[in-house]
């Protein structure tokens, strides 16, 4: 039989315990999360959940890792040297699940829907006041710019011609990336390109090129960049893989309502703008001025999309393989994210 005495001990004991043992569970560490980033617009999404605290209240540290191009994160992505990363649905990715790599597309990143032409097809300025340019289909022998072989800058390129009567093969086409397009359009070396913003905006008020369309105007709705998991974060740590998505479908929900007639003029503008202007180092007028890309509140993804430039790059012989987009897709961890979430209610507006 316990006294009154032993009672009161044993209590005590016990309260003390769980002054020691409670401290040490909410001290516990975070989970860390290694993530892929090239610090532009494109990663509003991470740069909103990180700077909103929305990874932290997931459990999670993101430790970010830089890189020059969403190409050369695809080889630690398929080992598993990064956990996330965002980048294109470009030709390389299909050519990487050829090869076996494991990787899959969980998450919408950016796209055009209509009246966010975040793709902007512009034609060197005085190519246009010289009367040179007047219609698409003058657009026959220039000089076209895409970021590489393989991007997709493709489809749209090729729907941009087919409009003006054109094939892919009546223009010449030079490769480069879109910060040294800006360069090329002032030095005379390209004539046309798709650019992404805000390099658009940069060389519009530079008075270097004129806005012709939007990718919208050609190509709705197009997936212009998807968020990737590595196979071995997604199969080895899923219960960390779900809680990152939590997270981030929380960023792009915030990012959505920071939308606003094709820019950042919505209700969370302000914030979002401050946080791109601070890690991307572009001035907060150019943000504000330029066409915002559009997402998915979701974080679903344009599965149509994927398989149409899918087929283009197969019929340009860019990705030789045959192979199974759905098996590079999973929607499972943002369905879980909807579920926690509950559904996307938009902020007044």
């Amino acid at each position: 039989m316990i006294t009154r005495t032993c009672f009161s001990v044993l209590v005590g004991t016990l309260a003390f315990v769980g002054l020691i043992v409670a401290p040490t569970l909410a001290q516990a560490p975070p989970d860390v999360v290694t993530v892929a980033a090239v610090n532009s617009v494109a990663d509003s999404a991470f740069l909103i959940a990180d700077r909103k605290g929305f990874f932290r209240d997931a459990g999670i540290l993101v430790k970010f890792v830089t890189f020059d191009s969403g190409a050369a994160m695809i080889a630690p992505l398929g080992t598993g040297q990064i956990d996330v990363a965002g980048g294109a649905p470009a030709a390389g990715l299909y050519n990487a699940l050829a090869m076996g790599i494991n990787i899959k597309i969980v998450a919408e990143r950016a796209s055009d829907p209509p009246g966010y032409g975040f793709n902007v097809v512009v034609v060197r300025k005085d190519l246009v006041t010289s009367g040179r340019y007047k219609k698409l289909s003058d657009l026959k022998g220039l000089k076209f710019a895409e970021p590489g072989k393989g991007s997709t800058s493709l489809s749209m390129t090729e729907k941009v011609l087919e409009k003006g009567g054109l094939k892919y093969d009546d223009v010449e086409h030079v490769f480069l990336g879109f910060p040294a397009q800006v360069a090329a359009l002032q030095n005379g070396s390209i004539d046309v390109t798709g650019l992404l913003e805000p390099w658009a905006t940069q060389a519009i008020k530079m008075g270097l090129a004129v806005r012709i369309m939007g990718g919208d105007d050609v190509y709705p709705n197009q997936q212009l960049a998807v968020t990737l998991y590595s196979g071995k974060f997604a199969q080895e740590r899923p219960d960390v893989a779900r809680r990152f998505m939590v997270a981030y479908v929380r960023a792009l929900r915030y990012y959505a309502d920071a939308l606003k007639a094709g820019h950042l003029a919505g209700p969370n503008a302000t914030d979002v703008i401050g946080i791109l202007a601070d890690v991307t180092k572009l001035p907060s007028d150019t943000l504000r001025e330029m066409v915002a890309s559009g997402v998915n509140p979701s974080g679903h993804i344009n599965e149509a999309s994927l398989l149409e430039d899918y087929a283009a790059f197969r019929k340009a012989g860019l990705v030789q393989s045959e192979v199974d987009v759905n098996r590079l897709i999973d929607m499972s961890f943002v369905d879980n994210a909807n579920a926690v979430l509950g559904p996307y209610k938009p902020a007044r507006r």
